[in-house]
């Protein structure tokens, strides 16, 4: 299999499982409040994967040098994005927050040329304008009133330009990390941002919550394909083809968590939104004319 190849299933299979978390999110918040769905999935995510990685003797030795961009990397992803994300959840539709979340391409290029100087091609800028027409035919409706309270959308917002910061310190990470060992570390360092604030918000609620199947398995779900897999995935592909070409596959997140939300939690999926959804795929379609052309 090639290397363009890879790559491309590797960002598909990141959306897909970023696109699901939207959906499990929801189930989550049957038993859990958000600090204390985050902590639950970083937990898991970070337990399994250093065993998994020990095991099989992946995992490479975390030197001191590099210890400050593990930090800053955590802090970005996973502390302010699901604080976001989470908070934002509770009051904004899964659909709404994934279109919000796709809007993270709009500012790559700008992040990219800020502080790596990277050139952006013009298929590139095209496939990122169509995508975002497709996005606001999804996140506007009833005469282009908003679907989702403002402060809701502030929030997930959060969880967008804290996904940009975390695209600019992952490149400070030397090479000599695999994917799996970055976000190992970037999980168990990311618990002691949430553990004050779940102690000291969320603690009483969580010893007396009733816990249901479906929230304890939707946690699960979030800990081995969002918070472990997908960024795995995500990981391998922008250090290949760079930040903004990564980025857009991003556009993809609300197509696939409409779908989803629609099966699975019964929201909307009306013909304007389809539509959106069509539009956001030949976007991002657009966007990698490039790579196929020249093989990046």
């Amino acid at each position: 299999m090639s290397e363009k190849v890879k790559v491309f299933l590797s960002l598909l299979l990141s959306m897909i499982c970023w696109a699901f978390s939207f959906v499990w999110i929801k189930q989550a918040f049957e038993s859990f409040n958000p600090l204390t769905i985050v902590v639950l999935r970083l937990t898991l995510s970070a337990v399994l994967l250093f065993v998994i990685l020990t095991l099989m003797k992946k995992l490479k030795r975390l030197h001191l040098k590099d210890f400050k961009w593990f930090v800053l990397l955590a802090f970005f992803e996973p502390f302010l994005y699901f604080m976001g994300e989470s908070f934002g959840l509770q009051v904004v539709s899964s659909t709404v927050g994934a279109v919000i979340v796709s809007t993270i391409p709009l500012f790559s290029p700008i992040t990219d040329r800020l502080f790596f100087k990277s050139r952006i091609s013009a298929m590139n800028i095209a496939g990122i304008v169509i995508s975002f027409a497709g996005v606001l035919f999804i996140i506007f409706e009833d005469g282009f009133n908003l679907t989702a309270p403002l402060y809701g959308i502030l929030l997930v917002f959060l969880a967008v330009f804290a996904a940009l910061g975390y695209s600019v310190v992952l490149k400070k990470i030397p090479k000599s990390y695999n994917a799996v060992s970055i976000i190992t570390y970037q999980n168990m360092i990311g618990i002691f941002f949430f553990l004050p604030l779940f102690f000291t918000y969320e603690w009483e609620h969580f010893i007396s919550t009733t816990i249901t199947s479906t929230s304890i398995w939707a946690v699960v779900q979030l800990a081995i394909f969002a918070s472990s897999l997908a960024f795995i995935f995500f990981t391998y592909g922008m250090r290949i083809i760079g930040i903004t070409k990564a980025n857009v596959f991003v556009n993809l997140i609300p197509v696939f968590t409409a779908i989803f939300a629609y099966f699975i939690l019964g929201e909307l999926l009306n013909v304007q939104k389809i539509v959106g959804i069509i539009i956001v795929v030949g976007g991002v379609f657009i966007s990698q004319l490039k790579i196929r052309k020249n093989g990046v």
